[in-house]
């Protein structure tokens, strides 16, 4: 284990990460997962725990502090009556059918593989915060029946491998359903409660053969710590700053910042 002296910077990036992160949840519905996973990863680099496990850990300790930013988020939202809980019952089974078949999928694939795919849905994350606009509309309704079992399904899925909360997946998905920004945004901190709970919990049960001291399941104890300590303070701040600042200048920010997070572990993922 590296000296303390070397483990206060590494803890001291985790609190700001932890910040930004609440704020990003609260402001645009993403959880804060796209944030912390390449923090995660390359703090415990740094640390010199990096392992074939050690992706894994990044993920699960990502979707366990989500569980607490989310909900957070949601009841900051709640309070100003934007949340669609309509929606959340409707899309709820199939986002947590999603999420345990994503705990399984990231038990079998390498951890190169899954930064690939951070990496590669990053990017297209970070292109539609960049040049998606509110007013885009594909339909006058979110999908019912199969297409919705389905399409929630994947929602679940593709938060799991990436570590996220869902709502850069839900957000672009009820906008383009004629779901008003404010409201997209405050349901779908909601989806990272049901993708969180049930992968978590999947997570927690599994034995890595490599993972970073206090270390549960795949789940590391004092990052999810670290991590909430300020996503509790700062998620509420985010909720505000969605109901009364302009966000197209924030997510063009929010765009550049997720692009080289996500080129950056696309690099790493392709041995560069």
């Amino acid at each position: 284990m590296p000296p303390l002296a070397d483990l206060i910077p590494l803890a001291l990036l985790l609190l700001a990460t932890g910040a930004f992160a609440g704020v990003v949840a609260g402001l645009l519905g993403v959880g804060g997962g796209i944030v912390l996973v390449p923090v995660f990863y390359y703090v415990f680099s740094l640390a010199g725990y990096e392992s074939a496990e050690l992706m894994r850990v990044c993920l699960a300790t990502s979707l366990a502090t989500i569980i607490v930013t989310s909900a957070r988020s949601v009841a900051s939202h709640n309070r100003k009556g934007a949340v669609e809980w309509d929606i959340l019952k409707r899309w709820g089974p199939g986002i947590a059918l999603g999420a345990l078949v994503g705990v399984w999928a990231v038990g079998e694939l390498e951890s190169a593989t899954l930064q690939i795919i951070f990496g590669v849905l990053g990017c297209v994350i970070a292109a539609y915060f960049a040049f998606g606009k509110s007013d885009w509309t594909l339909a006058q309704a979110l999908p019912t029946g199969a297409l919705r079992a389905v399409m929630s399904a994947g929602i679940g899925l593709v938060s799991v491998l990436m570590g996220i909360g869902g709502g850069s997946l839900g957000v672009p998905l009820m906008t383009l359903s004629n779901v008003p920004i404010h409201r997209a945004v405050a349901t779908a901190a909601g989806f990272g409660i049901l993708i969180a709970v049930p992968s978590v919990l999947g997570f927690l049960v599994l034995s890595p053969e490599a993972a970073p001291p206090l270390t549960l399941g795949y789940v590391n104890i004092p990052a999810f710590l670290i991590v909430i300590a300020m996503t509790l303070i700062t998620a509420p701040w985010g909720a505000k700053l969605a109901h009364a600042l302009p966000v197209r200048p924030l997510r063009l920010i929010f765009a550049v910042f997720i692009l080289i997070m996500a080129l950056n572990m696309l690099r790493a993922g392709l041995g560069g």
